[in-house]
């Protein structure tokens, strides 16, 4: 098991009930150890990459209209 640490910044948090409802995506993941989301848009996640990938909590969160905004540059 090896946990892996991201941080991302979404798009469509505006209001706790955005962030009730990203914990509601997210919730029951699998290899998903912790997530915490602010108002600001950030998320962070704690997984066991050999149970996901950073890539299926992305879609997970896109699936609830969270989309990853890129890195700025």
């Amino acid at each position: 098991m090896a946990t892996q640490s991201e941080t991302l910044q979404v798009t469509g948090i505006r209001c706790e009930r955005c962030v009730n409802r990203l914990a509601a995506a997210l919730r029951g993941h699998d290899g998903l150890e912790n997530a915490n989301a602010n108002l600001m848009g950030q998320v962070s996640l704690q997984f066991d990459d050999a149970k996901t990938t950073r890539g299926e909590l992305v879609a997970a969160m896109a699936r609830a209209g969270f989309r990853e905004l890129p890195e700025p540059a």
